[in-house]
């Protein structure tokens, strides 16, 4: 069984391919610029494919790792490629737009035969199992709040683009079943983090499109760990940020971004993060923490770990989170998490 890891030379998608390569795996690697996709297909001994979204190459791989970004732009044609080949599809966004527009075109993906599984990174694995646990232990709960905190977290340049892209349209939570639009920090609380309490504030989180999907629970919110002060400096400055989706500042914005490089390979090793979720139906609740190792080094693990569960599983084709595919326990499975 063949994969096609598509925007390789990128900083994550580059991390993905050392790792197969050391497992043994013999991944296809893919960009769109040979210039940029040859060398590291020469250094790890891999087949290399050059082509732009609008002429895919998609022949003798069945999946595609799509680790291109902003994957507002680049998902829906790399999706419609891999109906049109039959091929598999798997991702590591974390986008609300994109989780959405994937979960939409179930139908197809059935009539095709193909399966589809956005979000197989950091964003969202941690969250989403945390999200099927919480709710497989208190069935009809009608509220869920999910939060993360990294120590010193660094930002890659394709992760920072994706953030740009959405940054003029503030956050976003889920109330009644539906996704509403808020006030970036609309809500700050406490969160009871394993490693201690800490301030977070709501964003727009890939969960407010996937934990519904994976647990059916009407109200949810995402939080991340965040400062008294980052909170009050986000509340001064957010009606302002609508500016910052004009597209001249977002290309501005875009130029900075590209000087990043992500944390280097000891943060990766150092780094933690941790999670807390809660679920409630207005008389009981339960929670639960998790902690799992930084979130680009746990990318590299569950994408891949994902990938090979894929290929050796019997077909079944449709639109999937990464808890409805593969279980809530599939995040157990990756080295270094901690259950509390």
């Amino acid at each position: 069984m063949t994969f096609l890891i598509y925007g390789a030379n990128g900083y994550t998608g580059e991390l993905i391919a050392r790792e197969a390569v050391r497992r043994g795996l013999r991944p296809v690697v893919g960009g769109r610029s040979a210039e940029k996709i040859e060398p590291l297909a020469r250094e790890l001994g891999l087949e290399a494919r050059a082509f732009p979204l609008t002429a895919p190459k998609l022949d003798g791989v069945d999946a595609v790792l799509h680790c291109a970004g902003p994957f507002v732009h680049t998902s829906a044609p790399m999706v419609q490629a891999c109906l049109d080949a039959g091929v598999h599809y798997l991702d590591i966004t974390g986008e609300i737009s994109v989780f959405e527009a994937i979960m939409a075109v179930n139908d197809a993906a059935v009539q095709r035969g193909v399966t589809l599984i956005p979000g197989v990174g950091f964003d969202v694995v941690p969250t989403d199992c945390l999200a099927a646990m919480l709710a497989a232990s208190l069935p009809g709960a009608t509220e869920l709040e999910l939060a993360f905190f990294t120590p010193k977290a660094e930002l890659s340049r394709g992760t920072l683009k994706t953030m740009i892209e959405s940054i003029g349209e503030g956050g976003a939570i889920r109330r009644d079943g539906r996704i509403v639009r808020v006030p970036p920090a609309f809500d700050a609380r406490t969160i009871p983090f394993s490693c201690g309490p800490r301030m977070a504030m709501t964003i727009p989180w890939g969960d407010v499109s996937t934990a519904f999907h994976t647990t059916g629970i009407p109200n949810i919110r995402v939080y991340t760990g965040a400062s008294p002060k980052s909170v009050a400096r986000m509340r001064r400055i957010r009606s302002f940020l609508p500016l910052l989706g004009i597209k001249p500042v977002k290309r501005l914005l875009q130029s900075f971004a590209n000087r990043r490089s992500g944390p280097d390979e000891a943060a990766r090793a150092m780094g933690r993060t941790y999670l807390w979720g809660r679920a409630a139906n207005g008389v009981d609740e339960v929670t639960m923490t998790m902690t799992t190792p930084e979130g680009y080094a746990f990318t590299v693990l569950s994408a891949l770990a994902a990938v090979e569960r894929l290929l050796a599983s019997p077909r079944r084709p449709g639109s999937f989170t990464p808890a409805k595919y593969f279980g809530a326990e599939f995040v157990t499975t990756i080295e270094g998490v901690e259950l509390t």
